[in-house]
């Protein structure tokens, strides 16, 4: 029960997995992200374009990381009213999800027969593909000299910690920036990490073998003009104070630019930008990447349709962006 809420609507089995091939965990998965990237009311279209992808990129065996590139393609093809027909026809002016160009370039493998060559050729543009296994690309790893970077960086915690950021750099670094802030929430009760709790309601925090923290919350006051809130509760029976600020006690809605014209760079779909890889002045040529956008697990790299200098760059990193909205301007 504490974790129903955020479990998907799909409570019971469907036969549209058979007709668009789409494996029950993923189906699972679709709606929350359609709903992220603002696409719920498309999702219907997002089903059939999950088919057509399917069958684009050569009906590939659907595992996890490969039932979410096509996942990430059709959401691709519905966020931009994209048909198979035209991707096939303008395809080469498209920037298509990085995890898209993965799976083409044969970052998860083969499939029999090899991808279909003209799809393949679209979305790499230009880009060889390898035919071997994609371990034999890695780049030899020094542990010694890598682990002194690492622990440089995040201390010294252990080969665990190592692997994880090694294996998912992004996740790592999201987790100790949490960490950072918040510290062990693991040790909180489900109940009570995920809702909160009620006043005079109280619960036992275990920090390690015989040593709980007895925590009970009291009351709070109104927000302050500034949202704060001061927040009181009894920390082993001693009544403590904190200021907290209330996110939800104002709305402040930024309205962005659109892009418009062959020299503004738009996003091209809901998210956040991650990474902004050029700077103002900068001389770019056709295809070079410009910016990378973050949305529901699935990065995208824009590219410039045109050669040019950057002029402005209008939004910077971690910036949140509806569709179309002005990143950069080209001059």
């Amino acid at each position: 029960r504490y974790y129903y809420a955020f479990e998907t609507e799909l409570r019971a089995g469907t036969a549209d997995i058979y007709d668009m091939e789409i494996p029950g965990g993923q189906y699972s998965n679709l709606r929350p992200q359609a709903r992220g990237l603002g696409l719920e009311d498309k999702f219907d279209q997002i089903k059939t374009n999950y088919r057509i992808a399917n069958e684009m990129l050569g009906n590939i065996i659907k595992v996890t990381p490969s039932s979410k590139v096509v996942g990430d393609m059709a959401m691709f093809m519905t966020s931009n009213n994209l048909t198979k027909e035209g991707i096939m026809a303008k395809g080469h002016k498209l920037d298509f999800p990085d995890s898209v160009k993965a799976l083409m370039r044969g970052d998860l493998g083969q499939i029999k027969g090899g991808f279909p060559e003209e799809i393949q050729q679209i979305i790499l543009k230009g880009e060889e593909p390898y035919t071997d296994r994609p371990n034999a690309h890695l780049e030899p790893i020094d542990f010694e000299e890598e682990y002194q970077a690492f622990a440089k960086e995040f201390g010294d915690l252990g080969m665990n910690d190592f692997l994880s950021f090694k294996l998912y750099p992004k996740v790592y670094r999201n987790y100790r920036t949490h960490f950072e802030e918040y510290g062990e929430v693991v040790n909180l009760p489900t109940h009570a990490f995920f809702y909160g709790l009620q006043p005079n309601e109280e619960i036992i925090v275990p920090l390690g073998p015989g040593k709980n923290v007895i925590v009970k919350y009291l009351n709070m006051t109104h927000p302050d003009e500034l949202g704060r809130r001061l927040v009181f509760f009894e920390l082993n029976g001693q009544t403590r104070s904190i200021v907290v600020r209330d996110h939800s006690s104002e709305s402040k809605v930024v309205e962005n630019r659109k892009a418009s014209g062959d020299k503004e760079i738009g996003s091209p779909l809901q998210g956040n930008i991650s990474k902004v890889l050029v700077r103002e002045g900068q001389e770019i040529n056709e295809d070079d990447p410009l910016f990378v956008i973050e949305a529901m697990k699935m990065e995208s790299t824009i590219t410039t349709p045109v050669a040019g200098t950057v002029k402005k760059i209008h939004l910077t990193e971690r910036t949140l962006v509806e569709q179309d909205d002005l990143v950069i301007e080209l001059e």
